[in-house]
């Protein structure tokens, strides 16, 4: 089971703005389709399904989002994801959007989750089929907040000029 699905996808005109760069906005949608694509993909879980089935969902909390290169009207790019963190209630999933050649990292998000029961839109337990789950493609990171994070990711560019996560 891999641990940090990626995939590949196209920049479109609609979420360009007048110089041809994606709009900020529009990193997010990029971002969140591609997660549930690779979550339905590589793990078999629908997020449609199992609020309709189970009652119960996840809804963003929180994103950061650091902006290093435009991506730009036909670029094609890499969008990689990772769980790092989870708990009883909560996940961290952190995504990378990369160059088509892999040398570029283009933008670094992290999204926070919440486990929510759907009728009463408040905080829920994972089932423990899903910490199951999460445990086995958790993905732990040395920095404990975003900020250190892209200094980390700033540092290794600088001193290798590419950028090996």
């Amino acid at each position: 089971m891999t641990t940090k699905p990626e995939s590949l996808v196209r920049i479109r005109f609609t979420d360009c703005d007048p110089l041809g760069h994606l709009n900020n906005a529009r990193y997010l949608d990029y971002f969140l389709n591609t997660r549930e694509d690779q979550i339905r993909e590589h793990y078999g879980l629908d997020f449609f399904t199992i609020a309709t089935t189970e009652g119960r969902s996840w809804v963003v909390a929180q994103n950061q989002v650091a902006y290093f290169r435009p991506a730009k009207y036909g670029d094609k790019v890499w969008i990689d994801s990772q769980l790092f963190h989870f708990d009883e209630r909560m996940l961290r999933v952190e995504m990378k959007m990369w160059s088509e050649d892999r040398t570029q990292l283009k933008s670094l998000i992290w999204i926070t989750l919440m486990h929510v029961d759907v009728k009463s839109e408040k905080a829920a337990a994972h089932a423990p089929k899903y910490m199951e789950l999460f445990g086995n493609v958790l993905t732990p990171m040395e920095q404990a907040n975003f900020d250190q994070r892209v200094k980390h990711i700033l540092h290794l560019k600088k001193n290798n000029g590419v950028l090996a996560e």
